[in-house]
């Protein structure tokens, strides 16, 4: 359940016609929440704090200690994670004229002052998401544990397979920008609630043929409190990126785009798999009888493992070339826009003559 306090104005007055809103997702942020707030400039117009049944009472905290106009409290009975929070954030900020809708988690570790720079892409027309890199240059990852560089590492090339954005780095930075088009597409239902969030979307804004990008920007560590656990995510997110990986491969390749490099895929992935089979197999079958392997045995292996690489390398590049590049938010705004002119009219005014 989702507690709205209607008594908060959902737009603030503005001379500058804010088009940005902003949602924090609040869960055991009660020491940093305040100072996040106040960092916000004017450039945002609607400031959208989701209370996730913290136990801090964040919500609470915000509403009786904040008097910024802009600010929106949500709450949460039951905890959802980081992602419902933001869903939630976002299912609000739709209710506001914004075009954009940042995510900006509460625990002081994303700098407010670059809200500009991740929101500036979307607002010029030039993508539909946005997300931070704190990969972009070697020195901004100073200061980040080994354990989360590491990890990021990986999860960066398992989020390019199953997601398709093979530009695209830091998969799980939160510090985020989407456009309100897209939100509007979106089917929330369907989307990871908890860390697996910022990853499993990537996947659904590639289904929509998004565009996204990275804006640099540097790691910040100050002993700040984290309540994400590497090890304990590792199975989560490698079930994840496996689910979308297939799905986004059966449905990009088999229904909605079938092609040579579909036939690459399924081949190679045939060759691959049947050569290293067999190759197995007849090592295991020299290792017991103790008599080597023939030339023609080893090649009946290699073979189909060579050709079946060359082909999954093919694919790949394909998929590669593939990344959408034209933003999708414009083309979507008509079709809402025609939706809306053409919904039928009320019985009041089909009595009209």
């Amino acid at each position: 359940m989702t507690v709205v306090r209607p008594n908060i104005p959902s737009a603030a007055p503005s001379a500058a016609s804010p088009r940005i809103a902003v949602v924090i997702p609040c869960y055991r942020v009660r020491g940093q929440i305040l100072q996040v707030i106040a960092g916000i400039g004017p450039e945002v117009g609607w400031i959208i704090a989701v209370d996730d049944a913290c136990p801090e009472h964040s919500g609470a905290w915000v509403r009786d200690q904040c008097s910024d106009p802009r600010v929106i409290v949500v709450e949460h009975a039951n905890n959802q994670g980081v992602g419902g929070a933001t869903l939630t954030g976002y299912r609000r900020a739709l209710l506001t004229p914004a075009e954009v809708v940042v995510k900006l988690d509460g625990d002081g570790q994303m700098d407010p002052a670059l809200l500009l720079r991740i929101a500036s892409p979307l607002l010029a027309g030039q993508a539909d998401y946005a997300k931070g890199n704190r990969f972009h240059r070697i020195g901004f990852a100073r200061g980040m544990p080994a354990l989360r560089l590491a990890g990021n590492a990986m999860l960066s090339f398992m989020t390019k397979l199953s997601s398709g954005y093979w530009q695209v780095a830091d998969p799980t930075n939160g510090f985020t920008a989407i456009r309100r088009e897209l939100l509007a597409e979106l089917e929330p239902e369907r989307v990871a609630r908890r860390y697996f969030f910022e990853s499993d979307l990537l996947y659904h804004l590639n289904q929509l043929r998004a565009v996204v990008v990275d804006v640099p920007m540097r790691a910040h560590y100050d002993g700040e409190p984290s309540s994400l656990s590497p090890l304990r995510m590792i199975a989560p997110f490698l079930s994840g990126h496996a689910r979308n990986t297939l799905r986004r491969v059966g449905y990009s390749y088999m229904l909605r785009g079938f092609s040579v490099a579909s036939v690459e895929l399924v081949l190679g992935t045939l060759l691959l798999t049947g050569g290293t089979a067999y190759g197995l197999w007849s090592w295991w079958g020299s290792g017991q009888t103790g008599v080597p392997a023939t030339a023609g045995t080893v090649m009946l292996a290699a073979l189909p493992i060579i050709v079946g690489m060359q082909m999954l390398l093919s694919w790949m590049n394909f998929d590669v070339a593939m990344e959408p590049r034209r933003p999708v938010h414009g083309l979507l705004g008509e079709q809402h826009a025609l939706q809306r002119g053409a919904e039928p009219a009320g019985p009041e005014e089909q009595r009209q003559p």
